[in-house]
């Protein structure tokens, strides 16, 4: 196929560039151009911020293409003035989206019919994350119609990340000692590879499926302790795991998943974040690598480039070590017998 990458140099969009290449595709990016160096050779690089309608214009006017793959997660606007632009110029529209779009708080077991957040797709503004993926569906699906596919996608994790979740754990575990790890160690985590996220999608334009699909790893797959036994395992690190309690990290102040990256307290406010139902994307093709993969590719791709530029319309995630420390002396006290 010919394929079109709005974007194509950062965590999902790098993955979908490099899957693209790997299964025989023609690949096109458009981005800003401010890092040419991470683009393979063999990739047609248009050059246009695409917030600007008529650069935007300008670059795509004399192409055609058979999917578009968009990773845009800012003002919906943008993505509404791509679809339209490329209506006559495409013939699949692929969006990746989130299971954010759900209703707060998310249903365990959410499948593609559970009630999602409202959207607007001339809408400029950007805050409101869920809404705002939302509204670039809704761009989407007004402009393609069964021409388009909708990625509702999980935690994404995998090489490139620039949200700096698993990464955090990686340089953490390296630095040895005594770890902080979150609440059980088999608490589950669902997430998707970034590289199984393209993989599937690219597969499903090149079959000419549309519609909206979540897109998670199965909700069972693996826990936090295989998580943080591999990054240890594949750092070569003699880091010791201290496991804290939900209620010991919620005394001691710390929030989950930006604090204590991945980890959600299990509560019922927080399970339909780790049980969405992908069987839908299951039918149509999604299959999911073993986390010993996604965590060794992950820090490889550290060591050999140094780690990601994290975006900075995101929170850095990652525990203080100077609270990790306090916690720490907490748990040991804890541990201490009491003398009789």
């Amino acid at each position: 196929m010919k394929v079109l990458v709005l974007g194509g140099t950062h965590f999902v969009g790098r993955a979908i560039v490099e899957t693209a290449l790997a299964r025989g595709h023609d690949v096109t990016t458009l981005n800003r151009g401010r890092d040419h160096a991470i683009t393979p050779k063999s990739v047609t690089r248009l050059i246009a911020d695409r917030t600007d309608r008529d650069a935007l214009h300008a670059a795509v006017t004399d192409g055609t293409w058979d999917v578009v793959l968009d990773t845009w997660s800012g003002a919906p606007r943008v993505v509404q003035d791509s679809a339209r632009l490329l209506a006559d110029r495409v013939d699949i529209y692929g969006y990746v989206s989130s299971i954010s779009v759900y209703r707060w708080p998310i249903p365990s077991g959410s499948d593609e019919d559970t009630a999602v957040v409202d959207g607007d797709p001339d809408n400029d503004n950007q805050d409101d994350y869920a809404a705002a993926k939302r509204s670039g569906e809704l761009a989407v699906d007004s402009t393609f119609g069964k021409r388009s596919l909708v990625a509702r996608a999980g935690l994404i994790l995998g090489p490139y990340e620039n949200i700096g979740r698993l990464p955090w754990w990686l340089r953490r575990i390296q630095r040895g000692g005594a770890v902080v790890a979150p609440g059980e160690p088999g608490q589950h985590v669902q997430y998707i590879d970034v590289r199984d996220l393209a993989e599937w999608m690219l597969a499903a334009a090149e079959r000419r499926v549309g519609g909206t699909f979540n897109v998670a790893g199965p909700a069972d797959r693996t826990t936090m302790d295989e998580i943080l036994r591999t990054a240890i395992d594949v750092t070569g690190s003699n880091a010791r795991l201290v496991w804290a309690a939900a209620d010991v990290i919620e005394q001691a102040g710390l929030s989950p998943w930006i604090e204590l990256p991945l980890w959600l307290p299990p509560d019922p406010e927080y399970d339909g974040m780790r049980t969405v139902d992908s069987s839908a994307a299951s039918r149509a093709g999604l299959t999911c690598r073993p986390v010993s993969e996604t965590v060794r590719d992950t820090w490889n791709w550290l060591v050999n480039e140094g780690g990601p530029r994290l975006r900075p319309d995101r929170p850095v995630p990652g525990l203080d070590r100077a609270d990790e420390e306090r916690l720490l002396l907490r748990l040991a006290e804890q541990e201490r017998p009491t003398p009789s």
